[in-house]
C-alpha cells in the first residue's frame, strides 16, 4: 500500500487534491527539452513519429473509401484549429481573470470518425495491427492501394480476428469503429461510468459491448485478461500502448502545418501553451510528447483533470505513477467528466511525462457545463464536458502564486505571453446526439 499521508504532508498540490479542493500541481521535474531528448528518443523516436504518419498515408484510400466525410481531407483524420476569441472575453469578464494572448480551441472533438482525440491514438493501432496481419499473410503489400482492404475478400480475413479495449468511452468508440470497418470482431470492456449513447452507439455498429458495474481499471482489467486467453484476439493496452501513444504524437506536425498555414510563428518571443485534459494520459501524453519534439522549449504543456480524479497529477507529482490512485487519497474517482474517470494513470505515460509536462491544473465539475455554456453561447461550438476542462488552464494559469512563478521562472513574463498563442485542445463532442446536448446545455451543479 502507498503512503498517502507522506505525500499529503510534503506536497501541497497533493494536500489540495486529498481535500478536493480546484489547485495547480507545477512539475518540479521539468527539465529544458534537449536534456530529456535522448532518453525519450529511446522510448519513441522521430523515426517512429515519421514511420506513424507515413502509415496513416498508406490507409488514405480506405479510409476515404469507408468513411467518405474525409474525402474533402484525402482521407487525413484532422481537426480544426479555430480562435475563440469571443470566449476568451467572457471567460475574462464571468471569472474576473486575464488571459493573455491569442487564445484557440484545438478541436480533436470534431475528428472525423470516432468525434475525439481518441481518433488519433486508437484508429492508428487498429490500422497498424490490420497493416501486420494482411502483410505477414502475404495479402498486402506496403505499396500497393489500400483500398482493396475495403473489399469482401478483406473483410473476411480480418474477420477471423477479433480486437478488444477497455473503455470510458472515446477510445472504444474510435477502436469499435475501425476496426468494425475493417471486418474484425470487436469487444469494447466499459467501465460503469461510460454514457449509454456510447454503448448505443457501438452496438449500432456491431460492436459488442460487455459493462462492467466498477471503474475503468477493471474493464481494462478484464479485457486484457478475456483478450489474453484468446490467440486469435489483440488487445488495444490504453495503459501501456506505444502504438496508441504514436498515432496521438502525430498531431504536432499537423498543428504546425496548421500553424504555418494562418501565418502564426511559434518561437521564444511568441510561446505555445496548451491546456489538455488528462484521464489515464495517453492522448495529453501523446500529443503533449509531439509538441515538445517540434516546438522544444518554446511550447508549455499543462494537463487538466477533474477534482474528483486526478490520477496523472496523483501519479507524476508523488513518482508513483500507476501506482497511484486516487481511492488511496480519500477521492472518490466519480466525475461529470465520464472521459477523464480513470482512478490510476498510465506508468508508462506518466514516466515519459515526468520531465516534459510543465504542471496539472484540477478542476469542479460544475465548471464544465459552465464553460459548456458560455462556449456554445459565444462561439456557438459544442463540445463534450469533459473536453471543457481544458478551460480551466488559460483561466487559472495568472492566478495561482506556483503557476505564476513557473511563467516568471520561464522567462514567460507580460510581453511574451501577450504574444502567446494558449490552445485548449477540446478531447471529444462530435458524435454525441442532440438530446444529450438538450442535457448537457440545461445542467446547472452547485458550486
Amino acid at each position: 500500500m502507498m503512503d498517502a499521508k507522506k505525500y499529503i504532508d510534503t506536497i501541497p498540490a497533493v494536500k489540495d487534491v486529498a481535500e478536493k479542493k480546484e489547485t495547480v500541481w507545477v512539475n518540479p521535474r521539468f527539465l529544458p527539452f534537449e536534456v530529456t531528448d535522448g532518453v525519450c528518443q529511446l522510448v519513441v523516436s522521430d523515426e517512429d513519429i515519421a514511420d506513424a504518419e507515413a502509415r496513416l498515408a498508406r490507409f488514405a484510400p480506405f479510409i476515404m473509401r469507408c468513411f467518405p466525410e474525409t474525402r474533402e481531407t484525402n482521407g487525413l483524420i484532422e481537426s480544426p484549429l479555430a480562435d475563440i476569441p469571443k470566449m476568451q472575453k467572457a471567460l475574462q469578464e464571468t471569472y474576473g481573470v486575464s488571459i493573455p494572448g491569442r487564445l484557440m480551441l484545438k478541436m480533436d472533438s470534431h475528428l472525423a470518425i470516432a468525434g475525439s482525440i481518441k481518433a488519433r491514438g486508437g484508429i492508428y493501432e487498429v490500422l497498424k495491427h490490420a497493416e501486420d496481419l494482411a502483410t505477414l499473410a502475404g495479402k498486402l503489400r506496403v505499396d500497393e492501394d489500400y483500398a482493396k482492404l475495403a473489399d469482401d475478400e478483406m473483410k473476411a480475413f480480418f474477420g477471423q480476428y477479433t480486437v478488444q479495449v477497455g473503455s470510458t468511452g472515446n477510445l472504444g468508440l474510435s477502436i469499435g469503429i475501425m476496426s468494425a470497418a475493417l471486418g474484425f470482431k470487436v469487444k469494447v470492456h466499459m467501465s460503469a461510468d461510460a454514457r449509454q449513447w456510447k454503448k448505443d452507439l457501438l452496438r449500432s455498429k456491431g460492436v459488442e459491448v460487455i459493462e462492467y458495474a466498477d471503474d475503468y481499471s477493471k474493464a481494462v482489467a478484464e479485457g486484457r485478461r478475456n483478450s489474453d486467453a484468446d490467440p486469435m484476439s489483440y488487445f488495444v493496452d490504453d495503459e501501456k500502448s506505444v502504438n496508441l501513444f504514436l498515432g496521438y504524437a502525430v498531431a504536432a506536425k499537423r498543428l504546425k502545418a496548421q500553424f504555418d498555414e494562418m501565418g502564426i510563428v511559434i518561437d521564444e518571443a511568441h510561446p505555445l501553451i496548451v491546456t489538455i485534459p488528462a484521464g489515464v494520459g495517453g492522448a495529453p501524453g501523446g500529443v503533449a510528447y509531439g509538441l515538445k519534439r517540434v516546438f522544444k522549449d518554446n511550447v508549455h504543456c499543462f494537463l487538466a483533470e477533474p477534482v474528483m480524479c486526478p490520477s496523472v497529477l496523483l501519479g507524476l507529482a508523488t513518482q508513483e505513477y500507476e501506482k497511484a490512485n486516487v481511492h488511496e487519497f480519500g477521492i472518490s474517482g466519480v466525475t461529470e467528466a465520464d472521459g477523464l474517470a480513470c482512478a490510476a494513470p498510465s506508468g508508462f505515460v506518466t514516466r515519459i511525462l515526468q520531465n516534459l509536462v510543465s504542471g496539472d491544473f484540477t478542476v469542479d465539475d460544475y465548471r464544465l457545463y459552465d464553460y459548456l455554456r458560455l462556449l456554445h453561447g459565444t462561439e456557438g461550438k459544442l463540445i463534450e464536458p469533459s473536453s471543457c476542462a481544458a478551460f480551466i488552464g488559460p483561466c487559472m494559469l495568472l492566478q495561482y502564486e506556483a503557476s505564476r512563478q513557473y511563467c516568471a521562472e520561464h522567462g514567460l513574463d507580460e510581453k511574451r505571453l501577450a504574444n502567446s498563442v494558449q490552445i485548449a485542445w477540446a478531447t471529444g463532442g462530435r458524435l454525441v446526439p442532440e438530446e444529450i446536448w438538450k442535457e448537457y446545455l440545461a445542467k446547472e451543479m452547485k458550486h
